[in-house]
């Protein structure tokens, strides 16, 4: 069920996106704010799929039923931070209050000159980042990014600001031509950002429990780290309300040591590690999870794991489709510039 997300169709038409940004350059953030209201519900009536996932998803982090007002929340917060990238992507930083926390073991590891990869997830905004480039505007960020996903989307916002555009590095190429440009960042220096929560379709991911039940998580990510032996930080980008973002880096590895013969055993544990971690911060923050789709492992019969004992026990599973190999590579296509379903 995890990958489902690659054919959910695009959240709202091109038209209308343009449309809520348009007001937003021209009109201004308050303005295009207050449109986000009939907005959202017009997209929890069109959108049944993605409102109840939000649903199911509310119920699982709250541990009871979620309630109509509480799905209205998830999806408007989520419409705000969509709205915000077309400030932040313009980088107009001004009318924002971004409060960073984790700065000092991030810079320790930029120092060393071997590039740190940033590992992400859709929870909250990747976008605001971006603030990292006034903070240190020495160091590059390239993002690694699927293009052709949420099109209307990307478009629109590489227009904004085309600068950012040429840093992308396309996740829709094939994997030695990703693993080259990402290498390449590496050895510039360079911040490389990826969203390592999302199964590409047929690609390699372990099972490890998450919030509460088993959920598949992308190995390539974390292949790519074990061959680059380069820093591993997590970042979020935590969305307050108002105008407020908390920007949080946690030091994961120095640099990711595993043999290629050691790899099947070590990846799902550093998995299991990183999943633990993203747990706690959508605790903190559950508004913010925009992962639009059934996150969790559902059984043959289309019933959740966690309904029984044996399901909740269950750890890890060894990697679909082994790890290793170009398949494995183009998993780290796990972004997105994030549209519901996003």
């Amino acid at each position: 069920m995890s990958a489902q997300w690659k054919w959910r169709r695009e959240a709202g038409a091109g038209w209308a996106i343009a449309a809520i940004c348009a007001i937003g350059r021209y009109g201004g953030r308050a303005l295009a704010r207050a449109v986000l209201y009939p907005s959202t519900l017009y997209f929890m009536w069109r959108r049944p799929e993605e409102r109840r996932d939000s649903r199911d998803y509310l119920s699982r982090v709250h541990g009871r039923p979620a309630t109509a007002g509480e799905v209205f929340r998830h999806i408007h917060t989520f419409s705000q931070t969509v709205l915000d990238r077309l400030f932040l992507l313009g980088e107009d930083m001004r009318r924002f209050d971004v409060r960073t926390h984790g700065l000092d073991e991030l810079h320790r590891h930029l120092e060393c000159g071997r590039g740190v990869l940033l590992f992400g997830s859709h929870l909250g905004s990747f976008e605001v980042l971006r603030v990292l480039s006034r903070q240190r505007p020495d160091v590059p960020i390239r993002v690694v990014l699927d293009r052709a996903h949420s099109v209307s989307v990307t478009a629109l916002l590489e227009q904004i600001n085309p600068e950012i555009a040429a840093t992308v590095i396309d996740a829709g190429q094939d994997g030695p031509a990703i693993m080259l440009a990402i290498q390449e960042a590496a050895a510039q220096g360079a911040m490389i950002a990826l969203l390592v929560d999302r199964t590409q379709p047929g690609e390699p991911s372990v099972s490890v429990p998450f919030l509460g039940a088993p959920a598949r998580f992308p190995v390539a990510p974390w292949l790519i780290a074990s061959v680059l032996k380069i820093p591993v930080v997590l970042a979020f980008g935590l969305y307050r309300g108002g105008n407020r973002y908390d920007l949080l880096f946690e030091p994961f590895s120095d640099g990711i040591q595993v043999a290629r013969r050691e790899r099947a055993a070590a990846l799902p544990a550093l998995i299991a590690r990183y999943a633990a971690r993203l747990e706690d911060r959508v605790r903190d923050a559950p508004y913010n999870w925009f992962n639009f789709y059934d996150f969790w492992e559902r059984g043959d019969d289309g019933v959740d794991p966690s309904a029984n004992e044996a399901g909740t026990a269950r750890a890890v599973d060894p990697p679909q489709g082994g790890v290793g190999g170009d398949r494995a590579v183009r998993a780290a296509a796990v972004l997105g510039p994030g549209t519901a379903g996003d």
